[in-house]
């Protein structure tokens, strides 16, 4: 039997998962809501809980508390249901590198019911959209790193399930190949497909993600669009470099007086930096400046980052935090 995904909203739910491992909780307590339809990131570090529960929700890995469903279906009562709705593409290719590309993808497709003709023009396919073309006789063993992460996110998109979880997909490739895998994604739920990504690229989620949980310690530490996560911890502000550094008294007048706010003043590079909480005011700024003959050799909006975001939240950066949730990891396993 078929199981249709269409009827829910929510293509994950989950409540309170929790998974410990000895005496580190892994997972301690993570809430979500994954929309269907969409592209919904988890950002954390290494050892932040973001595999740990892909596996819980991917029915690979039972919680210790608490309670997830996948288009409804509850994934401990109902994981054969579960398990026809998702596809799973881990950190590392679970292809056999004895066989070809093309090989690896005709045999996954037959496992999955296709025809023989079919698989042939299935495998063909995926290794153009995946521009594998070239190296399709080739034995895995001579494939690159990220030849092999390429084939493997393809053969996970064989049946194009309704929930595709993502595991760091882009770990490891160079910035031409992850830029592809980007397009990959956004194509995916373009033609119906909702995507759980997980990554430690702040840029990725930044890129991808209609909506993004940051995870760190096991625990979501916040939750919304890039956007509103950005916005969370300070505005944007305006950044104006004079073409004449004598103005610089004049346009911290004007900014003020126009803007209502008090900018920074660096004369050596003559810039002006000033938080812009206004942004409909900044017009009449500039109409102020250019009556007042005063001209600009720059001016750019500068917005907070995912990376400022993560080290608000948590009190380090993303590498910083990589390095200690690592440590811990290894600590736990001795």
């Amino acid at each position: 039997m078929t199981y249709s995904a269409s009827t829910s909203d929510w293509a994950v739910e989950a409540d309170g998962l929790v998974k410990t491992f000895g005496t580190n909780r892994a997972v301690d307590g993570i809430d979500l809501r994954v929309a269907t339809g969409t592209v919904y990131g988890v950002l954390g570090p290494n050892g932040a809980g973001k595999t740990t529960t892909i596996s819980m929700l991917a029915t690979l890995l039972k919680p210790d508390a608490g309670s997830a469903r996948i288009f409804g279906h509850d994934v401990q009562r109902e994981s054969q249901v579960v398990r026809q709705l998702i596809g799973v593409t881990g950190q590392y290719a679970s292809v056999d590198e004895t066989l070809s590309a093309t090989e690896n993808l005709v045999l996954f497709s037959r496992l999955l019911g296709l025809s023989s003709s079919q698989a042939k023009v299935k495998a063909h396919d995926l290794l153009e959209e995946f521009h594998l073309t070239d190296a399709a006789k080739r034995p895995l063993k001579n494939f690159s790193g990220g030849m092999r992460r390429r084939l493997d996110l393809a053969a996970s998109l064989i049946a194009q399930p309704p929930l595709i979880f993502l595991d760091e997909p882009t770990t490891g490739l160079d910035p031409r190949t992850r830029m592809q895998m980007w397009d990959t994604i956004r194509r995916l739920v373009s033609t119906g497909s909702t995507v759980l990504l997980t990554t430690q690229y702040l840029d990725e989620a930044d890129q991808l993600a209609d909506r993004i949980a940051v995870i760190d310690r096991g625990r979501v530490v916040a939750e919304g669009t890039s956007n509103e996560l950005k916005a969370s911890v300070g505005e944007s502000s305006l950044e104006l470099r004079l073409a004449d550094n004598r103005d610089l008294d004049d346009v911290r007048v004007a900014i003020e007086r126009v803007l209502g706010v008090d900018p920074t003043v660096s004369p050596e590079a003559g810039r002006i930096t000033a938080p812009m909480n206004n942004p409909d005011r900044v017009t009449e700024l500039l109409v102020t400046l250019r009556e007042e003959g005063i001209h600009l050799a720059e001016l750019s909006v500068a917005k907070p980052t995912l990376d400022e975001v993560f080290l608000t939240l948590t009190g380090r950066g993303v590498d910083d935090a990589e390095t200690e949730n690592t440590a811990e990891l290894e600590g736990s396993r001795a």
